[in-house]
């Protein structure tokens, strides 16, 4: 489990390129889903992940040079398209597994590759990872075989269980 090295607040300049930052990354409005007009960033630097917090709560985290929403940011999952696998794919990717085309039962949304997706069971529909698409989602449905989505943020990895603690 990776501790907190340094937490620190963000200075306004520096929150506001992150959000811009943010927003052109995953093609949304990241200030719209905020509850507060001037949001209070904080990052906390672990050794897995720099996370940083919005108001309290974990809303993004870096991972190596990747600007990843957390999975607990569930305003910003609910607007990126999703990637369903069946159940037998669900224990993989809670693993790390990159999603595979035969786990793969449909695609919600259209997305080109490197845009970020994600991955949802098709039972309950609880987000499980979220990816980095490589593939374009018109050409993913007709695959069969190969790597449809890189795997970036899990349920059970070690970020996950840093944000779970805060």
């Amino acid at each position: 489990m990776s501790e907190t090295v340094r937490r620190k607040y963000l200075r306004e300049r520096e929150a506001a390129q992150l959000l811009e930052e943010v927003s052109r990354r995953l093609k949304i409005d990241v200030k719209s889903l905020l509850d507060a007009k001037k949001p209070s960033i904080e990052v906390a630097e672990t050794s897995t992940a720099k996370i940083y917090y919005v108001n309290g709560r974990p809303v993004l985290a870096r991972i190596k040079e990747a600007l990843v929403p957390a999975l607990l940011f569930e305003k910003a999952l609910q607007s990126l398209p999703r990637i369903v696998v069946n159940m037998g794919a669900v224990p993989h990717i809670c693993n790390g597994a990159d999603v595979l085309a035969p786990g793969v039962v449909k695609v919600d949304g259209s997305f080109a590759p490197d845009d970020y997706v994600v991955v949802v069971d098709e039972r309950h529909g609880k987000p499980l990872a979220v990816a980095l698409a490589l593939q374009d989602s018109d050409v993913l449905t007709s695959l069969s075989r190969g790597k449809v989505a890189k795997n970036l943020h899990y349920v059970g990895d070690a970020l996950w269980g840093q944000l779970k603690k805060a």
